[in-house]
Parts: structure tokens; C-alpha cells; sequence
């Protein structure tokens, strides 16, 4: 163990940790998350403050393009600017000048040779697909890249629409009312024997822009958290998946049913003070109809027993599923990944940021960032400009937003590195001294920022973003 300075709120943090303005700036980004969920018609200055931070820290890592989406016009709880990651930025300028007249990204290997990815997606073609497309997906929450590993791209999105949504809510933000959450949303049902009459050719329509879309990102593999075939409300379909597509269009794709409890099953995280150790869901609930579906290819390397994925408690769950993730994107050189759960707004921005937090502690991606940036980034663009509706969740007790840092404890051995190669423990950054394990420190500031700006404790707001650098007393060199 390493020491580090000493601080006091007088003299200021100096420190291997957050500066001032760092610790301000998360901060201030909770307080608001806290406040409200992010729609894209209605931006406020500190909402465009958080918009301009996202994209200067994309900017310091990749060469970017910018998916249009003004006041929500795509997506209405989509950021306004989707980054549409290209490559990674060299590290000089005529290597930059280089790698632009190539169309071409360079990324340093193990045995330190360089290993070039060609950016075939047009910007524009693609923004012509996301236009098509956003009808196949509930709330039209498209398939939308958000990270870029060796050339390929990790997508989210929300499930597939169902009947009742393409036909009864087009011109109404495609189904659903924005920003309310499932429960309190007004829902119509897919009417089945319509589609069995031969409305299947509207199916055949937009699900076929949506593949596609998956085809022109290279996406192959589809992991679909869902706990259920199909949505099901007052015994009727709601929404579908592409593993219950019955004309089997996704058939092309590899689809993984990997089913994670949804949102409310968090409440039973909160009350037992956090803890997600021994806390297992209930899978013999009427409604839960998904089994553990994985190919042969994926689980015969993982050393892990499937069979008892019913009987794994939270913790060791998403440390499963976060290898089999790490795994499938490190099987394929070419091909692509989407996660997606129903909304896409709690089970999927967990796995994203857990995927993107991850391969950043490998240095396989944002590798300029340090811990509060790339935390930052996260909380922001995977969370808050994606939707995640952090009021109603804290107001129901549904904290899968604070389980998703508080868990990064868990995956700090090599068990989750994505390359052959140790961790970011000794690495530096910068003129700092961060850590995998001050990462894991800095996560737990998130709760107690998350209770001060939402009243559930008497620090006050600047206290708690004070704790954030107090969090840096010891690093682990």
C-alpha cells in the first residue's frame, strides 16, 4: 500500500485522486440525473454542458461521426448527437493525417505490431438505415453502436415491436408515453391472429430494415436479457424478441436468451442494504418463460456450469454473464454484438457500462481516460443520455443504477480481462497513480452523491462530492 496525501476542505485535495473540479463535475451530473430523465426535445444548459463533456471525451480516444437526432426526431430518449465511433485517433499528428486519407484505424497489439481496421460504415447510409429502421424496435429505441472494440461494435437497443405498436402508436412516439416506465405505461397488445391474417408483411417491413442495419454494423451476435419470450400484460403480447419471431427472419444471427431480472428485482437489492450476495431470483415465476440459451461454441470454454445458472445469486450471475459477453466479443474478429432487454434502459446500459468500465481497465478502449473521466462518460452517456429513469427508480427503491458500480468490486481479477495482459494496476495515468481498485473506490462515491441530491441523507451536496476525494487515501500500486 501506497499512501497518499493527506487533505482537509480547507487546503483542497492534491493527491493521487479527483481535482475539485472533477468531483464537482460528477456531482453535478448526478444531482440532475437525479432529477430527471433525459429527453431529447427538452434540453436545458446543464443538459448541453453534459452533451459537449461526452463528446470532448469520446473526441480524446476515436475519430467520431454524429447520428442526427435533434430534438429526439429518431429516438426521443436518445442523446441528440449518437457518437458513431469510427477509430481509434493515432498518437501523432501525421499518423492521423495518414490513417484519414486510409479511412483506416490503427490499434497496438500484444506483440506491439500494428493491426489496421478499415471503416467501411458510411455516416450517412447509416443514418438513412437508423431512420428506417426505428419502427422495429420498441419505443424506437434502435440498434444504436456505443462501443467500438478492435473494429467491432457493441450495440444496445430495446426488443422488437410488436403488432400493436406498429400499427396503433405510429405518430405516437411509436408506442408507449416517453418517458413513463413500463408499469404505467398504456400498452397495446400484438394482436396475433392479425399477423396470422397477413399483416406479417408490415413485420416483414421493418424487421427487415433492422436486420438491415445489424448487417451494415456487422453485428452477428444478439444477447437478449429478457426474462420472457414476449412482453406479456393483462395475458397479452405487449412486445416481442427475435427468439420468438415466428417467420424466423433473425435465423442468420447468433441469438443468445441469457435471461437477467429486470428492474424490480433491484428493490430486493436495496433492502437487503446492498448487498447482492446470496440474493437469487425467483425463477418460477408464471410470467418468466426465457430459458438459459447459449451455444455450444460459447459455454464449452468458459468453465462454468449453465445448468445451475437458476440457483447463481446476483453477484455470481453478472460476473457470468459478463465473461460470456467478454468472451463472445474476443471470439470473432469481424462480427459485432447487440445487448437488449425490453425498454433497453435498465438491464442494458447495466451490461453496457459494466462492458465499457471493463475493456477500459484492459486499455482496450478510451485508453487516455482516466477513472473519473471514463466514469464520468459512462453515467452520462450510457445511462443518463440513453434514458435510464434514475427519479422513478430511486422513488421505487429499484437501484440497479448504484448496483452496476458498486459491483465493479467483483470483476477486478483477470477472470474479466478481455486481453491476454494485467489489468490497469500498476499503470499510470498521466501524472496520477489510478487503479482498477480506485475505480472500484470512486464507484462508491456514486451512492452516497445519488443520496445527498435525492434527500435520503443530511450530507449535503458538496460534502458528498467531497467524500468522492477522500476516496483517494490509499492507492494500490
Amino acid at each position: 500500500m501506497m499512501a497518499a496525501s493527506s487533505c482537509s476542505p480547507a487546503s483542497g485535495f492534491t493527491g493521487p485522486g479527483l481535482s475539485v473540479r472533477r468531483s464537482e463535475e460528477i456531482a453535478d451530473l448526478i444531482d440532475l440525473f437525479s432529477k430527471m430523465q433525459y429527453r431529447a426535445k427538452e434540453v436545458t444548459p446543464r443538459v448541453e454542458v453534459i452533451e459537449k463533456r461526452c463528446l470532448e471525451l469520446f473526441a480524446r480516444d476515436y475519430k467520431y461521426s454524429v447520428i442526427h437526432n435533434a430534438n429526439g426526431e429518431v429516438c426521443g430518449h436518445y442523446p441528440r448527437q449518437i457518437v458513431f465511433l469510427e477509430y481509434e485517433c493515432a498518437d501523432t499528428e501525421s499518423d492521423s493525417l495518414e490513417r484519414k486519407a486510409m479511412g483506416q484505424a490503427c490499434v497496438l497489439t500484444e506483440n506491439s505490431t500494428f493491426t489496421w481496421f478499415e471503416s467501411t460504415v458510411q455516416i450517412s447510409k447509416l443514418q438513412d438505415l437508423v431512420n428506417r429502421s426505428k419502427l422495429a424496435r420498441c419505443r424506437g429505441r434502435f440498434v444504436c453502436p456505443v462501443i467500438l472494440y478492435n473494429g467491432k461494435h457493441i450495440c444496445r437497443s430495446s426488443t422488437l415491436a410488436g403488432w400493436g405498436e406498429l400499427y396503433g402508436r405510429t405518430g405516437y412516439n411509436y408506442i408507449f408515453s416517453g418517458g413513463n416506465d413500463d408499469t404505467e405505461s398504456e400498452e397495446v397488445p400484438e394482436d396475433e391472429n392479425a399477423v396470422r391474417n397477413g399483416d406479417s408483411q408490415l413485420f416483414d417491413k421493418v424487421r427487415g430494415h433492422d436486420i438491415k442495419l445489424l448487417r451494415y454494423l456487422s453485428v452477428r451476435y444478439i444477447c437478449d436479457l429478457m426474462v420472457e419470450n414476449k412482453k406479456v400484460k393483462f395475458g397479452l403480447n405487449v412486445t416481442s424478441s427475435e427468439k420468438a419471431d415466428k417467420a424466423q427472419r433473425y435465423a442468420d444471427f447468433t441469438l443468445l436468451s441469457v435471461p437477467y431480472p429486470g428492474c424490480e428485482f433491484f428493490k430486493d437489492y436495496k433492502d437487503r442494504d446492498y448487498t447482492a450476495e446470496g440474493l437469487v431470483f425467483n425463477w418460477n415465476q408464471d410470467y418468466v418463460d426465457a430459458p438459459l440459451t447459449i451455444p455450444v461454441c460459447f459455454t464449452q470454454n468458459l468453465n462454468i456450469d449453465w445448468a445451475q445458472y437458476q440457483s447463481w445469486d446476483l453477484v455470481e450471475q453478472t460476473q457470468n454473464y459478463l465473461k460470456l459477453l467478454l468472451h463472445i466479443i474476443n471470439s470473432d474478429d469481424e462480427s459485432g454484438l447487440l445487448v437488449h432487454c425490453i425498454s433497453g434502459w435498465d438491464r442494458t446500459p447495466l451490461f453496457v457500462s459494466l462492458l465499457r468500465l471493463s475493456l477500459w481497465a484492459d486499455g482496450a478502449v478510451h485508453a487516455s481516460l482516466e477513472p473519473a473521466e471514463i466514469l464520468y462518460l459512462t453515467i452520462a452517456y450510457d445511462w443518463f443520455l440513453f434514458g435510464h429513469m434514475l427519479p422513478d427508480r430511486l422513488s421505487k427503491g429499484e437501484e440497479i443504477f448504484f448496483f452496476c458500480f458498486n459491483f465493479l468490486k467483483h470483476i477486478v481479477s483477470e477472470k474479466f480481462s478481455a486481453v491476454r495482459k494485467q489489468r490497469r494496476k500498476n499503470s499510470h495515468f498521466k501524472d496520477s497513480d489510478f487503479t482498477v481498485e480506485d475505480l472500484c473506490q470512486l464507484s462508491k462515491s456514486v451512492r452516497l452523491i445519488t443520496e445527498s441530491v435525492h434527500g435520503l441523507s443530511d450530507r449535503p451536496l458538496m460534502d458528498a462530492a467531497y467524500l468522492v476525494q477522500n476516496l483517494f487515501m490509499y492507492a494500490v500500486v
